[in-house]
């Protein structure tokens, strides 16, 4: 008998059929496996790729999907999804008073655009029921796309899969016609943020169609509330991919939106300008942590950007370039330049050369003692010698009143 176990799991790729066991009971309490799972039953899996394609066979035997740990950790929490509810039923309580916020006719649209509201509120909104039918749907269609792909089953068998994933695919596009007024409503909080109305909706549908697909009913929240998270995910990405010349990471962007929001309301409470070390103490982070989101949710400018009515100027015309020189210095410069050729010219012309060549006066490259004395073909120490002679004739005071001007600029 130990002789046939060791054979069978031999047989089996070497896999013990116990771990087996246990990483599709953890998939079974899941209702997925990541590869974290997979790597903490059988490490050496990571870098024996037979091995890998065997349990992914198990898998898929068992019809247990496999998720990205990446995908995992985009997740709505619990607590994140009953803070959504939070927020549905204050709206709710909002609508109640009159005022609804998923009202469709205070957005300014073109004909394109006012053609899809209409298609889209043609279709009424789901039940907390209804949305647990289709979700039971979808996964049918899921599970019956598995079963298909292992194949080896009946004709008959194969008519009725196909029905269930014909099913199911009809079931998710109904989901997600029934929710596309929530992407609407959603998109509306983040317009005249640097992305088009049209873009913000289709950011929002490719949230709503990822919550589609990642919908557990089985965890008891509604499918509005779990979507809701994913269609905000993917418009505030969106909004700071996309909405600035200069891209800021999304939780930069939700901080300098805490903080504008801040800033509004200490404004209105104080009816002046909150200092930074207010809004530091409102926000719960130090001064610099608000000089740094400060400095961050400025935009830039085009340089191209119209000054007039007319357009005949822009923005880059009234920019200074810091690399050319002022007026005023370029005209000094210049008569500094005049007065030094006649103050040289009063020199004899080895002194004037050594000092032109000591300074750089010609191309403003300075030469050395030794470097001078080959030019000139004398010793090192006579070119310092000269150079004293010349700088002790410059220092006279006839010829200093002429440049004591330029010294004191």
């Amino acid at each position: 008998m130990g002789m046939k176990s060791t054979t069978s799991a031999k047989s089996n790729g070497g896999q013990d059929p116990s771990s087996i066991a246990r990483l599709i009971q953890i998939g079974r309490n899941k209702s997925f496996i990541t590869t974290s799972d997979i790597l903490q039953i059988f490490p050496e899996a990571e870098e024996d790729v037979k091995k890998l394609e065997m349990v992914f066979s198990a898998l898929i035997s068992a019809c247990i999907p496999y998720v990205e740990d990446a995908e995992l950790l985009d997740q709505p929490s619990d607590e994140a999804l009953k803070k959504e509810e939070e927020k549905a039923r204050e709206e709710k309580a909002y609508k109640a008073q009159g005022t609804s916020t998923d009202d469709l006719s205070n957005i300014e649209t073109n004909d394109t655009i006012g053609m899809y509201f209409k298609e889209v509120s043609r279709v009424p909104l789901l039940t907390a029921e209804e949305e647990v039918a289709l979700a039971q749907r979808i996964e049918s269609g899921r599970l019956a796309r598995a079963e298909l792909a292992r194949g080896y089953v009946s004709d008959r068998r194969r008519v009725e899969l196909r029905r269930l994933v014909e099913d199911g695919w009809k079931a998710r596009e109904h989901l997600i016609t029934a929710n596309s007024r929530l992407v609407i409503s959603i998109a509306k909080k983040y317009m005249n943020r640097g992305v088009p109305f049209l873009d913000l909706i289709q950011e929002g549908n490719i949230g709503l169609m990822r919550a589609t697909k990642k919908f557990e009913y089985r965890r008891g929240h509604k499918f509005s509330t779990y979507a809701t998270w994913w269609i905000r995910q993917a418009i505030s990405r969106a909004v700071a991919d996309q909405g600035r010349t200069i891209r800021v990471p999304v939780h930069m962007g939700d901080q300098i939106n805490k903080l504008l929001r801040v800033q509004h309301e200490l404004t209105q409470q104080f009816d002046r300008k909150p200092k930074i070390e207010e809004l530091a103490e409102a926000l719960e982070v130090t001064p610099e942590k608000v000089e740094h989101m400060m400095e961050v949710a400025r935009r830039p400018l085009s340089l191209e950007l119209p000054t007039d009515d007319e357009g005949d100027s822009s923005l880059g015309d009234f920019i200074e370039d810091q690399e050319i020189p002022l007026p005023d210095d370029t005209a000094t410069s210049h008569l500094l330049k005049e007065s030094l050729l006649l103050v040289l010219d009063s020199l004899p012309s080895r002194e004037v050369r050594i000092l032109q060549l000591r300074f750089g006066l010609l191309d403003g490259q300075a030469y050395t003692l030794e470097e001078v004395g080959r030019k000139m073909g004398v010793t090192r120490e006579r070119v310092r010698q000269i150079q004293a002679q010349a700088l002790s004739r410059l220092r006279h005071p006839s010829i200093k009143r002429r440049l004591r001007d330029y010294l004191s600029k």
